[in-house]
């Protein structure tokens, strides 16, 4: 498969486009000034703890208190309390010399680990979405191009999508003479078939920044950033770089030139991928990034063969309608016809939902299909078209109703992209103007203007129709109203103004308002 990384860099934000075969899977917007990303870790203020919802509000710098649920805490938050004030009071303590507390329990209360008033260390697990505040972890993690490397923890973790078993064996022989002590850590997908060097190098360069978060404690006030993630560019080619990546193109040179360096440190044969985009026409559009965006983010969306989606959301969840449009073979039945238009927008579904970065629950509502075998088909394309979205999901098999349940994860505000205007001339009633009442409004403005203001000398512009309909003939309407109203009126017309549009001017050319 091949892959490509588009990214457009304004002033404003970054916008970044992964490509799959050609075909947009991923949009990624992320603004010069988000300061809220997940992985950033930050020395919050407890705010109040609220018992029934065994949870605290953490101030942390957003407008909305972050929450932090007791679920989030981690077994370790005693330990990780305790160390996080120490060092915050200047002691050089360590974490692999850190003698840990007990672990809490599982169905515990908040308020008898957290009180209001004190400091604590949080990492960003979700952006605020909506009128939602941050959602954060006490369970810190540091990931690198190979391995997430997870203080006061001694587990280790070989990525799933790892199957060969004597890799993943060797994998973890490898982890755990790696890993510090007290330190747990997960291998990743990209780590397979790397070596020991490989890992190391990765790993020291965790535990350098690790350690450079822990000096800047002793300085910090809440609420602080103490370690912020890499920007988004960086993070989606370190978590998605492989040898299937043929291209990166970036129109920044000063973005061209940090990503370079990022990859001549993690994977310096790929650096002569990154590409400068240097034409006058806007690198999405020259890619045909912006052709593809409007086609795939309105309420419909069809394909080539006429099938099409309808995607809706309620307060509550997603709905997406499947229907087969003109598409069907005269030579099949309908339950053939049934499958091969699910299974077609199966694929498109799956892109969808990454594209468009969905979360919570999904409803499908695929074409009816009376055979058991047929339904299984179709859960086993969706399953296969959804390996590769790296958001957590859960997919049931469709029911004798032809609904699909999907749960996915949920980090980042959904992508929408409007690509629907109001209309200028009726501002989306469906209703305008009669020609009659638009005739009779631009004379009774120039009669206002002459005799009120005693205006001699006008400039009336409008657009071509009304310009060719107060022109047309001998005795045409604009000559009546010089005659009528005894005024030099000159008539021009502008491509530019839409169809009801008009403004009239004095002879040096000052616009007349009223």
């Amino acid at each position: 498969m091949d892959k490509e990384l588009i990214i457009n860099s304004t002033s404003n934000e970054v916008t970044i486009a992964l490509l799959e075969n050609k075909r947009l899977v991923e949009l990624h917007t992320e603004t010069r000034n988000n300061n809220f990303a997940v992985g950033d870790i930050y020395l919050g203020k407890i705010k109040k703890i609220i018992s029934g919802l065994n949870a605290a509000f953490i101030d942390v710098g957003y407008e909305k208190d972050a929450f932090l649920h007791y679920l989030d805490l981690g077994p370790q938050i005693r330990t990780f309390n305790k160390f996080s004030k120490e060092r915050k009071s200047g002691r050089k303590v360590s974490v692999e010399t850190y003698t840990f507390e007990p672990n809490i329990e599982k169905a515990g209360k908040i308020n008898q680990i957290l009180s209001s008033g004190s400091d604590i260390l949080v990492q960003i697990a979700k952006e605020p979405i909506s009128n939602k505040g941050p959602r954060i972890t006490t369970e810190l993690s540091l990931p690198g191009r190979y391995v997430v490397m997870i203080p006061f923890s001694n587990k280790i973790s070989i990525s799933h999508k790892i199957k060969n078993l004597s890799e993943k064996s060797r994998l973890k022989k490898m982890a755990d003479s790696l890993r510090p002590h007290n330190f747990g850590l997960i291998v990743r997908t990209v780590a397979e078939n790397k070596n020991f060097s490989d890992l190391k190098n990765d790993l020291d360069e965790l535990t350098e920044r690790w350690e450079s978060m822990l000096n800047s404690l002793h300085n910090s006030t809440p609420p602080q950033k103490v370690l912020g993630e890499l920007d988004r560019s960086l993070t989606i080619i370190r978590d998605l770089l492989n040898s299937s990546f043929n291209s990166i193109h970036v129109n920044d040179p000063a973005l061209y030139g940090e990503i370079k360096t990022y990859l001549s440190a993690i994977a310096p044969e790929q650096e002569k991928i990154v590409k400068l985009h240097k034409g006058k026409i806007d690198i999405f559009e020259d890619k045909g990034i912006s052709k593809q965006i409007k086609s795939s983010f309105g309420q419909k969306v069809a394909l080539k063969s006429g099938a099409y989606l309808i995607i809706e959301a309620t307060e509550a969840f997603h709905v997406i309608d499947v229907n087969s449009g003109f598409k069907s073979d005269n030579d099949k039945n309908q339950e053939a016809n049934a499958l091969e238009a699910n299974l077609e927008l199966a694929e498109e579904v799956a892109r969808q939902m990454r594209l468009r970065d969905l979360g919570g629950i999904i409803v499908i509502d695929f074409i009816d299909m009376h055979q058991g075998v047929n339904r299984r088909k179709l859960f086993e394309k969706l399953r296969d078209e959804m390996k590769n979205d790296k958001a957590k999901h859960t997919i049931l098999p469709p029911s004798k109703f032809g609904l699909v349940q999907i749960t996915r994860q949920r980090v980042r505000p959904e992508t929408k992209i409007e690509i629907s205007e109001k209309c200028p001339v009726c501002n989306g009633s469906g209703e305008i103007r009669s020609n009659t009442l638009l005739i009779e409004e631009i004379e009774n403005t120039i009669s206002f203007l002459v005799k009120e203001q005693n205006e001699k000398k006008i400039v009336l512009y409008t657009s071509p129709f009304v310009y060719a309909y107060l022109n047309t003939g001998f005795n045409s309407i604009i000559k009546k109203w010089r005659k009528k109203l005894k005024c030099k009126i000159k008539l021009s017309s502008s491509e530019n103004y839409h169809f009801l549009e008009f403004h009239i001017f004095k002879a040096d050319g000052e616009e007349i308002t009223l």
